[in-house]
């Protein structure tokens, strides 16, 4: 892992970048300095061109992430303007996240709450580990989840993200599956293993297909349907000219495993 933060860890590996929040002792709560770095983290993955996949992950096994550093977002000497556009640091880094290149993989391995949520909702899929909380309970603190009620909202409905914001209460990752706010869930023994196994496929498809179809459903998602179909059959026609789906085809018909190369 690289040592080149001082809050996070950032490591490339074999068409894999690996992401860590690494504040333990502090559940991986979000300070500014983290934001900033996870931003810079998620722009040099974004330009690592053979990747196929990015793991997001918290360092430690009792939190993927606490939120925000209540104790360390104080405002110092800084003007109410200042506070407020450095807030900022939030939507830009979910934006970042949401307009990578290539998927990104949250392994979910602890509590997961409030600004920890939205960072796992910014990813594109999500693992979790068995007996870990998830929730928004910032109401019960004088507070409410402003920067990351649209993707909740966006991910489960208005309803269940009514209930969810204006109850604050805690939940169980088997309850996060079933409202679609993580994908699976799996025994503490096995997590790691179903992480790794989930990455070393998506490490195994093109690059540049991952690219298409990740910005594809970014683009289409808030379209109406005749422009949302127009755009995607320009990018049929995209991903059916790259030198990757002429080696997918041949392969399949040559009964050997494809060796992409991202173009």
């Amino acid at each position: 892992m690289s040592s080149d933060y001082e809050t996070i860890l950032y490591a490339e590996d074999e068409r894999v970048v690996r992401i860590t929040l690494n504040r333990p002792d502090k559940r991986n709560s979000l300070t500014p300095q983290m934001l900033d770095e996870l931003n810079d983290a998620f722009e040099r993955a974004d330009r690592v061109s053979d990747a196929s996949v990015v793991v997001l992950r918290g360092a430690g096994d009792k939190a993927f992430c606490a939120g925000a550093d209540l104790g360390g977002m104080g405002a110092g000497d800084q003007s109410f303007l200042e506070i407020h556009e450095s807030r900022g640091r939030f939507p830009a880094l979910f934006m970042r996240m949401l307009r990578l290149s290539k998927p990104i993989l949250c392994a979910v391995n602890g509590h997961c709450v409030a600004g920890g949520l939205g960072l796992m909702l910014a990813c594109d899929l999500a693992i979790a580990k068995a007996g870990a909380k998830m929730g928004t309970p910032e109401i019960a603190r004088g507070l409410f989840p402003f920067m990351i009620s649209t993707m909740i909202v966006r991910t489960i409905g208005r309803r269940r993200a009514a209930e969810m914001m204006y109850l604050g209460d805690l939940f169980s990752t088997e309850a996060a599956e079933a409202l679609g706010l993580v994908n699976k869930t799996v025994s503490a023994e096995s997590f790691d293993e179903e992480v790794e196994a989930w990455t070393k496929k998506l490490a195994g498809f093109s690059p540049a297909v991952l690219r298409l179809g990740k910005q594809a459903l970014f683009h289409s998602e808030g379209m109406p349907l005749e422009g949302a179909l127009a755009h995607l059959q320009g990018n049929i026609t995209l991903n059916s000219m790259l030198e990757d789906a002429a080696e997918g085809i041949a392969a399949f018909f040559e009964k050997r495993e494809p060796i992409f190369k991202g173009r």
